[in-house]
């Protein structure tokens, strides 16, 4: 019998339990973040080469269960069934082992070839757990390979087993009991599906309609309904008998099954810990201490990319000095080699965002996240967070904000349900981003004074939280409660988190850089043909008589749709010097800042949005941002705060 010489496999896991880790060491570069179809959930396919075969790796997203709550379950559970991958790699954290294996117990019930990697085990010494990995095979009926990812251990014998299991054919073929009333039931409707046609095994499905599963009785609606009328009966007699629904029923077999498994195969002794994790918990998470600590670790965080991003965008930006001089004598003064400038111009602006700050921002945010800390930060903003219409998850995504707000929207993705992540979306396009940072302190606080400019940030945050409180009221439903692991902390893989940054970056490259240079050439065609008089006069109505800023300003605005720093630029080449002071009063001066700060969102983030939300939804944000960011600055100027 010919081999088959490519094989598809996936890693299935709960959060947190390292499949990154072996994901990034079998795949290396050879891998691309992608969406699954019609889906903002995240799709992570890598390729590589083992012992003659091409295998194709995909990271499944992080789950719990393979029910119908969340569209992570239904994609998990759908693709291993309609897919039928060559065999399933389930990762589990070896500390937490029964609560793993409850995960595993329904991948079991799919019937599909599949290795269990005991994840984490460098850390059971200290954690006083020993596993018996015989025992733990014989009871799951399957292989079970030890692995310290973090370290690379393991993770060829994964690969060794899994095509041993193919070779053999091995599978689930044991079907795991419940008890015996269940069984009767289940074995009922297992046996009146032989003409059921289905990816599904006929067992789990017998299984799902006595959890009640949603899409699988609108399956049998079409199918069968005589099997999902009966099945409705069953459900009936056994919470008449019981008083508890089947799904909590199986829900509780499954945790004592696991439990006896456990109880069998794994050995408690006393820790040999330091109780480091406990310590760095007792302060990180608590009610008082919690804040500070957040504030001093996520203060440091945005001073090093600020710091970092301010001395790399300056070195650039002299590396670009003069460039278009020698671009302009080079080739002469015409249409094309205006187009052809701003090419290059716009490319190299992306890089000169992209490294500087949202290189950094990333990184150390992985850094976080791999360590454990971003579990803590969103622990201790839920009460806030819950207060405009998200849960604590949502401040991750508004802090990735002040970096660049295009990979903020992107970063909604983590909210469970999408009123979160539209409602989380939408607050992240109000964030000042280091673009913006650049005008409130380029403008306000070298001019007017630092307190000046924290003000402005003041008052973006209130406006963040009362629109955040109207439209979490606006739209229907209700802010889902935050359910999330704890995981201990760990000292970060490096190449994980370097990989991760990488990936995040491309993506932003790959979003932001078709719009930035076409906005580019566009802005460089009004340049050339000398329509910025006219364009400054026809803006004059909003710019002059209602804002009270100079005509040139309505030009400005334009060039901040895509970067918001171009505002300051501008102003500089267009009025002949960087003294604002000289041609701005300070009322002015924060007028502008204000303004820039709340109108329409750079291109590149309207980009973004639209590929989350829908071209309706970001068209509408951006109308919003536009009125909203006129009205509020000419209501400011005509407060004469200032004065």
């Amino acid at each position: 019998m010919k081999e088959n010489k490519e094989l598809n496999i996936v890693l299935a896991g709960n959060a947190n339990v390292g499949k990154s880790v072996i994901f990034n060491h079998l795949t290396g570069l050879h891998q691309h973040i992608g969406n699954w179809p019609g889906k903002t959930i995240e799709k992570a396919e890598g390729t590589l080469h083992y012992r003659g075969y091409t295998i194709n790796v995909l990271d499944l997203p992080g789950i719990y269960s393979l029910s119908t709550y969340s569209t992570e379950e239904i994609i998990a559970r759908d693709y291993i069934a309609s897919q039928k991958p060559d065999f399933i790699i389930n990762v589990v954290d070896a500390t937490h082992l029964e609560r793993n294996l409850i995960f595993t117990w329904q991948l079991l019930e799919l019937k599909k070839p599949m290795v269990l990697a005991l994840n984490m085990v460098n850390l059971l010494k200290e954690k006083g757990i020993e596993i018996d990995i015989k025992k733990l095979e014989k009871a799951l009926k399957i292989p079970v390979v030890p692995t310290a990812a973090i370290y690379g251990k393991g993770i060829t014998e994964i690969l060794n087993q899994g095509i041993r299991s193919i070779k053999r054919k091995r599978a689930t073929t044991d079907p795991i009991k419940y008890g015996k009333e269940m069984e009767e039931k289940i074995g009922w409707l297992t046996e009146r599906m032989a003409e059921i046609s289905s990816v599904y095994p006929k067992r789990w499905l017998a299984i799902k309609l006595l959890e009640k599963d949603k899409i699988i009785e609108k399956l049998f609606e079409k199918k069968n309904s005589e099997i999902l009328e009966q099945a409705k009966i069953f459900r009936s007699e056994l919470k008449k008998v019981h008083g508890h629904d089947p799904s909590i029923m199986i829900a509780d077999e499954r945790c004592h099954l696991v439990s006896q498994v456990v109880k069998e195969a794994v050995r408690v002794t006393e820790p040999q810990a330091t109780g480091l994790n406990e310590r760095l918990d007792n302060i990180t998470c608590h009610k008082i201490l919690g804040f500070p600590t957040m504030i001093f670790i996520l203060g440091l965080v945005f001073l090093s990319v600020f710091q970092f991003g301010n001395r790399l965008s300056y070195l650039l930006e002299k590396l670009s000095f003069g460039w278009e001089k020698w671009y302009e004598g080079m080739f002469g003064v015409s249409l094309w080699t205006y187009l052809g400038w701003s090419v290059a111009e716009s490319a190299f602006a992306l890089i000169q965002i992209a490294l500087p700050y949202i290189f950094p921002f990333y990184f150390l945010l992985f850094f976080l996240e791999d360590w454990g800390y971003l579990a803590r930060v969103a622990f201790l903003m839920d009460n806030f967070m819950h207060k405009v219409g998200v849960h604590g998850k949502a401040c991750i995504p508004l802090m990735l904000g002040f970096g660049c707000n295009v990979p903020a929207c992107l970063a909604c993705r983590i909210m469970e349900t999408r009123r979160e992540r539209f409602i989380t979306g939408v607050l992240t396009t109000f964030i000042p981003c280091s673009a913006v940072s650049v005008i409130i302190i380029g403008l306000v606080g070298k001019f007017i004074g630092l307190s000046w400019a924290l003000g402005l940030y003041g008052i973006a945050f209130l406006t963040i939280f009362v629109l955040g409180k109207l439209v979490s009221k606006i739209l229907p439903g209700e802010a889902t409660e935050l359910i999330m692991e704890m995981p201990d902390y760990k000292i970060p893989h490096f190449r994980t988190v370097i990989l991760q940054t990488w990936f995040r970056l491309k993506e932003f490259i790959v979003i932001a850089g078709p719009v930035v240079i076409i906005s580019g050439i566009v802005i460089r065609m009004i340049r050339f043909t000398d329509w910025l008089t006219a364009v400054a006069d026809w803006l004059s109505p909003i710019t002059v008589n209602w804002l009270g800023l100079p005509a040139i300003t309505g030009v400005l605005l334009i060039f901040g749709i895509l970067r918001k720093e171009l505002i300051l630029v501008m102003l500089a080449a267009l009025l002949g010097t960087a003294d604002f002071s000289q041609i701005l009063s300070p009322r002015q001066m924060v007028t502008l800042a204000l303004v820039s700060m709340f109108y329409f969102p750079c291109l590149a983030t309207f980009a973004a949005f639209r590929k989350e939300f829908g071209l309706k939804e970001a068209i509408g944000v951006a109308s919003f941002k536009i009125i909203f960011a006129i009205i509020y600055g000419g209501l400011f100027y005509r407060l004469g705060l200032l004065f």
